[in-house]
């Protein structure tokens, strides 16, 4: 009988993990057994931080459990997160793209060189 590794705080061992970096946050997910001897994953944020008080390196760490009853929901519902924030994020871009076009296009219009090289100012007023 293989005799199981128990870490502090009462996790279990970590059967199979992935570490993905992302800038100052590191992402680990963790499949674990739980004491039931059901499989889940331990999502882990691990963040960089500096201590105000010194130059001592801190790591803040945020976890969430997801069982494997919720996979299908929570897959489903970061996809559709990740959907709208893509949609969102190319929306914003063409918003962007199209209020510059829209200011260049009125600088155009008001600012023409006279013949000595000087720019004069039109201004359409309606009453």
């Amino acid at each position: 009988m293989k005799k199981k590794h128990v870490e502090g705080g009462g996790d279990r061992e970590i059967l199979y993990s992935k570490a993905i970096k992302a800038g100052k946050r590191i992402y680990y997910l963790d499949v674990k057994r739980n004491l039931k001897d059901d499989l889940f994953v331990a999502v882990t944020e691990s963040k960089k931080v500096q201590a105000k008080d010194s130059s001592q390196v801190l790591f803040e760490k945020h976890k969430i459990f997801l069982y494997k009853e919720d996979f299908e929901k929570f897959m489903e519902g970061m996809r559709d997160v990740i959907d709208y924030i893509n949609k969102s994020s190319i929306k914003e871009t063409d918003q962007r793209d199209s209020e510059m076009e829209q200011v260049d296009g009125q600088d155009e219009d008001r600012e023409e060189l006279s013949s000595d090289g000087i720019k004069d100012i039109k201004l359409d007023i309606e009453f």
